[in-house]
């Protein structure tokens, strides 16, 4: 189990199963202000600490909350119509304080009213016209220094939480429960992490670096996590029109187009310094939308945001993500920009409200920038976008103490001593190896780790039952090498099947890695890379045809691996492989008096995959890494050489096949992905060289498969394929007022395929029956719904040719699990 992930199941421990005691340095408040005769909320109340600059206003439900360090002991409420009221608050505490307030009755003279512009959109509109002008974007170059801090919580805290059983030797986490200003729930910090860092921008070309210098985690000491703490994987500019809180779409207050989808009301007017500023507050215009509810500031001149405070609108179709809350503050920098000063993220994740879930937490604070500052030399030599360095993890306080632009509060000081803590108790390394069977698919004994487990048990129509038992190395034997090995039997065929390997990385990051793997097993044909494995267990239990086409394979390959800097890397594999036949995949060549029967394809290849993503993010384990994807399109490049007599191969032949994805975000419209994939086989070669194409006979959906097409349908040796796929999220559903409750979202897909076989091919060796040709295009198309109870998507499909086909599904119904935003 890579140390990466020690973090998670850190989390989890303690996710699995409050007291409201308080604890830190922190005022605290939060109310809802409501008028004494009606009882109806007060919107666009100012709600600030007295003789302070630290305000907010309600929402349109009346409701605020504000938190500061200082020692204030008031808070004063005011709005036009209503008398002023103040309150003393406890220091250093939470507290809930709601206000009733009375109306302000005097006389007027009549007065006469006549419509006119509503007074806040000249200001929006003059905001909108000089954006490009204070867009940091604008400038060739820029850097500056930052300071991150991110701290993670567990909410909804409770007695019956607290009282659980799997928690019995960890009361002492319970000391250090707080209560959030924003959402009144109670939560229990368990993560934070530091991160002084040195951040560069150059216009053209396009570059971005950010160098992390220094870096303090609880818990953990693995500098993989600590590119996670900076800049690069948290970036909102709102001079965007749209901003990404997780998934893309939400629109920006201040976008070109900002008066399509908000509401907006000049509240007030005041100087913030020696700069006269106008107060603007928005609300979105409809329900579901992905939008913010706020406020902002904004200069009388030069039309610069100078802070603004943005919240996830209560009802957006979004998954997990109960709230969301940014707060900005800018400064002039060199009289020519108003520039980041400081940023305060809050995320509130959770399955429901009333369920234990996440606070996570983001603090940012901008220093020394610098504008049109060249980009030094051996900063853009560097090819990755984020650097951590090697000696970037310092756990010496005063070093922490000397730079901190602030100090940590006492409770944020404590969390550090608590994870510490929590993993000197002896039950949590048992805890840790249960949830890392769940999360990793592997249970660890000492060296080694026993798994996957869905691959335990399996059935088909070859094996009968099937019974699998592996394991790999962990990494208790070493952080740089790991073997594998499994040993399975089939009742039905009573074989025995085997396989082991190994890999050794050089370096994580940028990836330099060598393994070999032997398998002597069963393995599908045509299958596409991202098919469930036929020995998982889930795969016996969603096949819709009985699978008689699996073949015996004898199977070595050897690879090295190379990643040259971000987003570019190679794979070199030598790879023998021995195809046996079976009574339902033939291999023979027929003549007009004889048949002639193959013990065997065996072919040697050597591979060279290009793969190029430009800027593409990992989470990275010792041996394994997770791609967190990126916004550029996806090329891969796949060139493929058969050598003939080399360890018995029978053929000579290469391949070539080009293949692009790329996922496009279209504002509030959704997003659509798309991958197209062309190839070409050059020489004579049988049957399971060509290429077969990727079919799927599960009730799982593939998109990287052809969903209504059976294995061995279709061969090609030029080829050209396309599948497209718009997501709407929502865009229509969340118009039907009955059915947006239950946030589901539309997506409609498409996969077309076109190629060509030669019949040279047949010289070699009879097609099977039932393997075409596709002269003609193939065509499938769905309708579907996906977020049914957050996870599922479920899509209608449709054939749209080769109905003739034997054993074909004109119509079928595909199911997929998935996690998203």
């Amino acid at each position: 189990m890579g140390k990466t992930y020690k973090f998670w199941i850190l989390i989890l421990i303690i996710f699995i199963g409050t007291n409201n005691s308080i604890y830190g340095q922190l005022t605290k408040v939060r109310g809802v202000i409501i008028d004494f005769n009606t009882q109806e909320p007060v919107p666009f109340a100012n709600v600030t600490f007295k003789n302070s600059s630290i305000g907010t206003i309600t929402n349109t439900d009346g409701e605020y909350f504000l938190e500061t360090r200082k020692d204030y002991d008031s808070i004063i409420v005011s709005f036009i119509g209503y008398k002023q009221k103040v309150s003393l608050v406890q220091k250093y505490h939470f507290q809930e304080l709601n206000f009733e307030l009375e109306p302000d009755v005097f006389a007027l003279e009549e007065i006469v009213v006549r419509p006119t512009e509503n007074p806040a959109h000249p200001i929006l509109r003059n905001i909108i016209a000089n954006k490009a002008k204070h867009n940091p974007d604008k400038f060739e170059s820029y850097n500056y220094k930052l300071y991150n801090k991110v701290e993670i919580d567990i909410n909804n805290v409770d007695e019956d939480f607290k009282n659980q059983r799997l928690l019995r030797d960890f009361q002492f986490i319970f000391d250090y429960v707080d209560t959030s200003a924003i959402t009144g729930k109670s939560y229990l910090p368990i993560f934070i992490t530091e991160s002084f860092s040195d951040y560069y921008f150059n216009k053209n070309p396009k570059l971005e670096r950010e160098i992390i210098n220094a870096t303090k985690i609880s818990g953990v000491e693995n500098t993989s996590i600590s590119q996670f703490t900076g800049k690069m994987y948290q970036k909102i500019n709102i001079y965007n029109n749209y901003e990404s809180v997780f998934e893309p779409g939400f629109v920006s207050p201040i976008a070109d187009f900002g008066l399509m989808y908000y509401k907006y009301y000049l509240i007030d007017s005041a100087f913030i310094g020696d700069k006269y500023c106008y107060q603007i507050s928005f609300i979105p215009k409809r329900k579901q939308e992905r939008t913010f509810r706020g406020d902002f500031w904004v200069n009388d001149s030069t039309f610069a945001i100078v802070k603004i405070q943005m919240r996830m609108a209560k009802d957006v179709n979004i998954n997990y993500i109960n709230d969301f809350v940014a707060n900005y503050e800018y400064e002039l920098v060199n009289d020519s920009l108003w520039f980041l000063k400081n940023e305060q993220l809050f995320f509130d994740f959770n399955l429901t409200d009333k369920t234990l879930g996440f606070f996570g937490r983001k603090s940012t604070n901008y220093m020394n920038i610098e504008l049109d500052a060249p980009v030094p030399e051996e900063v853009s030599k560097i090819n990755d976008n984020v650097i951590v360095k090697e000696d970037a993890i310092i756990n010496d306080e005063e070093y922490w103490d000397a730079k901190r632009p602030e100090k940590l509060t006492p409770k944020e000081k404590d969390i550090y001593k608590m994870v510490e803590e929590i993993q000197d108790v002896p039950i949590y390394r048992t805890y840790e190896k249960i949830v890392g069977m769940f999360a990793m698919y592997h249970f660890e004994v000492g060296l080694f780790e026993i798994g996957p487990y869905y691959k335990m048990f399996s059935f088909n129509e070859i094996e009968g039952n099937r019974f699998r038992f592996g394991g790999r190395t962990s990494n208790n034997f070493s952080t740089k090498l790991m073997f594998n090995a499994h040993a399975a039997y089939g009742e039905k065929d009573e074989r025995f099947k085997y396989g082991g390997g190994f890999i050794y990385m050089f370096n994580k990051n940028p990836r330099l890695a060598i393994g070999a793997q032997y398998k002597n097993d069963i393995q599908q044909l045509g299958q596409s890379p991202n098919a469930l494995t036929e020995d998982n267990f889930f795969t016996s239990l969603l096949r819709r045809n009985p699978n008689y086409k699996l073949t015996m394979v004898n199977d070595f390959s050897t690879y090295v691996e190379k990643e040259w800097f971000q987003g570019l890397s190679n794979k070199l594999t030598f790879n023998y492989k021995s195809i046996e036949p079976t009574e339902y995949i033939p291999f023979q060549k027929t003549s007009t008096n004889d048949t002639v029967f193959f013990e065997d394809v065996t072919t040697t290849e050597v591979s060279l995959n290009i793969r190029f993503a430009k800027n593409e993010k990992f989470i990275r384990g010792e041996f394994e890494r997770v791609s967190l994807g990126t916004n550029k399109p996806i090329f891969n490049i796949n060139l493929t050489a058969g050598l003939n007599n080399i360890f018995g191969s029978q053929y000579e032949y290469y391949k070539v096949d080009v293949s692009l994805a790329h996922k496009v975000p279209m504002g509030t419209l959704g997003y659509f992905k798309y991958i197209l994939d062309v190839g070409q086989v050059f020489g004579d070669v049988p049957y399971p060289l060509l290429k077969l194409h990727e079919g799927n006979e599960t009730y799982g959906f593939d998109r990287y498969a052809f969903n209504m097409m059976n294995y061995y349908e279709f061969a090609s040796d030029r080829y050209i394929s396309l599948y497209a796929e718009h997501h709407f999220q929502g865009l229509f559903l969340n118009k039907i007022p009955l059915m947006r409750k239950l946030k589901w979202r539309e997506v409609i897909s498409a996969k077309g395929l076109i190629g060509e076989l030669s019949n040279r091919h047949e010289s070699i060796m009879d097609f099977p029956e039932g393997l075409y040709q596709v002269n003609d295009p193939y065509l499938e198309a769905s309708v579907g719904i996906e977020n049914i109870l957050k996870i599922f998507r479920v899509d209608a499909m449709w054939r749209l040719s080769y109905l003739d086909h034997e054993d074909i599904e004109k119509f079928g119904v595909r199911v997929l699990v998935q996690f998203v935003f």
